[in-house]
Formats: structure tokens, sequence, C-alpha cells
């Protein structure tokens, strides 16, 4: 395999406005997300951004950003376009998606993505809920997968915002970070939305409902997602002594 990992971004959030650039320890978001998917060392980490000042910002912290459309409809599509423009040749077989808001993402999590890909078109996470509150909340995508025997990996069947599956039994929270071969992800963004996808407001399902296999890997917890001013808050707390 030979991976490229791309971070799809914009300025416009509804909860935490300029969130690409908020400052964490020091830093902005976006860069502190770079950092940390050059750290996985898995391949060339370029930041596909919505708007210059995006751009800017990776550039000023020595990383590679592509300036894409402002009006394309998801970070897929955010991901593919740039890809077209920083590979076109096609060296770069597999195609890794990082959301921009993960600042503290850990390496071992961004390579446990690209390890479970083979066999399957797209793959992505999920870690075992552990908080009750988060069982029932809409909120927290459900990943309801076909494990292996060891219970390491599995086979999505089907994500969502219900408390699911039912009985007994551990549920799993989606970690939205996904790695693509580089057709599926051609083909998923051709694809148009799909009834689930649209009622459930989850792109992943335009895939399941698609056919297209979707590999799960299990990780021990959800990295930190910076979606409000208090985890905005969250983050500086647990940065602000990184290097």
């Amino acid at each position: 395999m030979n991976p490229i990992l791309l971070i799809p971004t914009r300025m416009a959030s509804t909860r935490l406005p300029g969130k690409p650039l908020a400052d964490i320890a020091g830093r902005p978001m976006i860069v502190r997300v770079w950092e940390r998917a050059m750290a996985a060392n898995l391949g060339p980490v370029l930041v596909a951004a919505a708007e210059p000042e995006i751009v800017a910002a990776i550039t000023a912290a020595g990383g590679r950003a592509v300036l894409t459309d402002p009006g394309l409809p998801s970070g897929s599509d955010r991901i593919f376009a740039a890809l077209q423009t920083l590979d076109p040749d096609g060296r770069h077989d597999v195609v890794v998606n990082l959301q921009g808001d993960l600042p503290a993402l850990e390496a071992p999590v961004i390579r446990a993505v690209v390890g479970a890909l083979p066999g399957a078109e797209i793959a992505t996470l999920a870690a075992e809920i552990t908080d009750p509150a988060e069982r029932d909340n809409p909120s927290v995508v459900k990943a309801v997968v076909a494990w292996d025997a060891d219970g390491q990996k599995g086979r999505a069947l089907y994500f969502t915002r219900a408390t699911a599956p039912s009985g007994d039994g551990p549920l799993f929270h989606h970690v939205g970070i996904y790695a693509f071969t580089r057709a599926a992800l051609a083909r998923f963004v051709a694809l148009p939305p799909s009834p689930l996808e649209k009622r459930e407001k989850l792109e992943q399902l335009r895939a399941l409902e698609a056919n297209m296999s979707i590999a799960v890997a299990r990780v021990d917890r959800v990295p930190l997602s910076v979606d409000t001013p208090a985890d905005l808050e969250r983050a500086n707390i647990l940065l602000k002594n990184a290097p």
C-alpha cells in the first residue's frame, strides 16, 4: 500500500466559528491535527482547505495544503478534489480521510485504520462505549459490527444514531476516520446521497447501501473531537504540555 493522508477542513462551523484556526496550546487546531498525522509516518499528509487562511496556517507550519471549492458538500468530496490536484497520476492507492477537529489523535489510531483496509473497500474505527450516557445519545453514532473471533476487527453491518443493537452486550462508538482504496473513494463520491444516509444524516450509509464493504478496527478509546467552546477548553488542558 502507498497511502496519502488528507485532512478536509473549512471555517464554517455553526457551534465553533473559525474552528480550524482555534488556538490550542499556542498552535492552530488544524496544525495540531496535521502534526499528529505526520507522526503516524504512513505517507504524505496534506490539508484540503476551503479557505486560503487555512492554507496559510499550514504553510507557515511547514506543511502542504491545497485550496478546494468551499461549496463542496462533504469532507469526502473535498479530499477527492484535493487528490485529483495533488496526485493526478494515481501513485497513491490508499486515501486516508482524517477529521480536522481531532487535535489529540494518536498515531497508532491512524495506523489502525490503514491496517484494517486490506480485503475491504473502506475501513474505519470503533471503540466500546463505557459511559452509560452515550448509549442513548443520538449525537453518538453507533457502529453495528460483525466482529471476528478475536473481537479486534470486523465488518460493518450498519451505523445509526439509535441505541443498537438491542439486547445484552456492548455498544460501539463509531470513530469517524476512514481509509479508502482509491477506486472506492472515486466510486463513493460519484454516488448520490442514499435514502438511509439522508434519514440518519450519516454519510457512510451511502457506501453500505451501495454494497461497498467497510472493515472496522477496534480501538481503546474515542479521540477528543472539538465541536464546541467547552471541547476547545478540554483540548487546551489536554495539550498544554504537548511539544
